[in-house]
């Protein structure tokens, strides 16, 4: 069996469970392979797909138990960001907010020709929300970041 590879990005969470639903719900991900740790309560391994795309995600556990990860909570921020490519990014943000995340900056017009805006879920990951409405040159793109940030002063 051939096996391709790939990046697949492990989030650490507060809440196995819910952190399961909430992707599912907010970003449209379906569940994959499910493991529960022997306590029965929170999810040792959690497999979801986004068109195609996996990402794993599991509770946090302490040392003792084999943990090496922390969560944001845990560490008072992260220091990632994950960008989701989407075909909507305002009905994203609609739906993670709805599922209880917090926008950091609303989706709006960017200058590499996006709609694009920033959510924290509800377990302390930063999202980028990413809709290319136009393709455009290397040119148009400094041009249009010139403009971008003159505004911005």
């Amino acid at each position: 069996m051939h096996r391709e590879d790939q990046f697949i990005p492990h989030l650490i969470v507060s809440n196995g469970l819910a952190a399961l639903d909430f992707y599912k719900e907010a970003f449209g991900a379906e569940e994959g392979d499910r493991m529960m740790a022997t306590d029965s309560k929170r999810v040792m391994h959690g497999e979801l797909i986004l068109d195609g795309h996996k990402f794993f995600i599991s509770d946090e556990f302490s040392a003792s138990e084999g943990g090496t990860c922390k969560t944001p909570n845990t560490l008072g921020g992260t220091s990632v960001r994950v960008t989701l490519q989407v075909d909507d990014a305002d009905r994203t943000v609609e739906r993670a907010v709805a599922g209880g995340a917090r926008v950091l900056m609303p989706v709006e017009d960017m200058f590499w020709g996006a709609r694009y805006g920033k959510i924290v879920d509800p377990f302390g990951h930063e999202w980028g929300i990413n809709q290319q409405v136009k393709e455009q040159s290397e040119e148009e793109t400094q041009a249009a970041a010139t403009e971008f940030f003159a505004k911005r002063k």
